[in-house]
């Protein structure tokens, strides 16, 4: 895999076996900012606890922790990733964050772990599939759902995956994701989201759902 530049001059890479990029044309910077850090209200939080589905290059990561960082607040954040690239591809995209940078460098140096802790906060990683790992219970202030998209990747989408999300979140917490399927919508509202439609750019809609009550089941 070769990295590509989106159009906010941040890189990304394409995977041949999904046949998709892992951020969209219109930034991956961008993305990781407007959709997943802002619209969870992540960057306002003072003391926050993302879940991620789909940890991918870290760009989600390394822009939620320059945000924790500038503010001064730790960081606590659990990843989903079922397949994780090597630290070679993942030293060959680089943002303009350099708190977060400086991070980034340690946590290559060491890379895979499943565990990594410092004054900045911990980053724990589940290696696996999200419909077969176990989720903590009432903790993520945030969700990011960033797998690869429901058309090549359905798993994640699924009304028991969202089930586990609800749970995973504290009541009142905000999950954020880029699609707008509506298979994908009614089985989030399904599983104990209240849905909200959100601008996005370059496309015509993010989804954001927030966890009011316990899902079914």
């Amino acid at each position: 895999m070769e990295p590509i530049l989106t159009q906010d001059g941040t890189p990304t890479l394409f995977h041949p076996g999904y046949g998709e990029a892992y951020h969209p044309r219109q930034g991956a910077l961008l993305q990781a900012r407007r959709l997943y850090l802002e619209k969870t209200l992540t960057h306002l939080h003072p003391a926050p606890r993302v879940l991620e589905v789909g940890l991918g290059l870290l760009v989600n990561f390394r822009t939620t922790l320059e945000s924790a960082l500038q503010r001064g607040v730790y960081l606590r954040y659990v990843a989903v990733e079922k397949e994780p690239l090597p630290k070679e591809l993942l030293a060959q995209i680089p943002l303009p964050l350099p708190r977060a940078e400086a991070v980034m460098a340690g946590i290559l140096k060491v890379w895979p772990l499943e565990r990594f802790q410092g004054p900045w906060g911990e980053l724990r990683i589940l290696f696996g599939k999200v419909e077969e790992v176990g989720l903590p219970q009432n903790w993520a202030t945030a969700v990011y759902l960033d797998p690869f998209s429901p058309r090549v990747n359905p798993e994640p989408w699924s009304f028991p995956v969202l089930q586990k999300l609800c749970r995973a979140l504290r009541r009142g917490g905000r999950l954020a994701t880029y699609s707008a399927q509506g298979a994908f919508r009614r089985a989030l509202k399904e599983a104990g989201f209240a849905l909200h439609r959100v601008p996005a750019e370059g496309k015509r809609e993010w989804t954001v759902g927030i966890a009011l009550k316990a899902p079914p089941g």
